[in-house]
């Protein structure tokens, strides 16, 4: 079979990058019929248009100039909005289900909103979520390994999204630093964006939980676009989507 042309490949890559703004390395090679180095040579060769992070081709457009989040900075700010947010999400857990709870200052609420007495199997990948849960006696815990990643206090590998697409996850409750209706859900970790997206899809409900500071602005990496939730929960509410 005839190799595709370098420019080509370019373009698919480019094409692909549109509708999901981060690419793993493998994966593009799969797509473009050619090895993982082609791939790479590829993306060397092309400075201003594409960018290879840690296992993942980017927009270089998208990567940031800033020195970005860390959850440090982040924990204080609209904490009360945040822990609203996560009240009106812990109205959403069923006993006996299992959910995904993500990475963020967010979340860390709602898992300390887990009843003692309710059964739950929770799967994360954040160590400040996995040191409230192991303190609930009736949780079942998988965290996900991977790499540690200081910033997010969370972990990162090829083998924890694998783990997520064998799943059955009744929700996924996910985090985000920015929402817009145009631009999507983005984070500012390319490292998280695997992971929330092979968990949205082995979940039967997909519900984002932000603050509504979150609203108008845009991160680093879009993950998802807003159509992709079932609900959306702030402080205010839920506010339930058309599907």
């Amino acid at each position: 079979m005839r190799q595709m042309a370098k420019s080509d490949r370019l373009r698919l890559l480019a094409d692909n990058l549109k509708n999901q703004s981060v690419m793993r390395l493998r994966d593009a090679a799969t797509l473009l019929g050619v090895s993982e180095m082609t791939v790479r040579r590829d993306i060397a060769s092309t400075p201003g248009q594409f960018t290879y992070l840690g296992g993942y081709i980017v927009n270089a457009a998208d990567v940031p100039n800033s020195a970005g989040y860390t959850i440090e900075q982040e924990k204080d700010h609209f904490a009360q909005a945040k822990a609203d947010a996560s009240a009106v999400a812990s109205r959403l857990l069923v006993n006996d289900e299992t959910i995904f709870i993500d990475c963020g200052t967010t979340l860390t609420t709602l898992a300390r909103m887990i009843p003692a007495e309710m059964h739950l199997t929770v799967v994360c990948y954040s160590l400040n979520v996995a040191e409230i849960l192991r303190r609930k006696p009736n949780v079942r815990m998988i965290l996900l390994g991977g790499v540690y990643i200081p910033s997010s206090d969370s972990f990162a590998s090829d083998e924890s999204i694998d783990t997520l697409r064998r799943m059955g996850i009744n929700k996924a409750f996910l985090s985000a630093g920015g929402v817009d209706e145009a631009r999507g859900v983005t984070c500012w970790n390319f490292h998280e964006v695997g992971i929330k997206q092979a968990a949205m899809a082995s979940a039967v409900e997909r519900h984002l939980v932000v603050d509504e500071s979150k609203f108008g602005k845009v991160k680093a990496v879009r993950f998802s676009q807003l159509d992709e939730f079932d609900s959306i929960v702030t402080e205010a509410g839920q506010t339930v989507r058309a599907r």
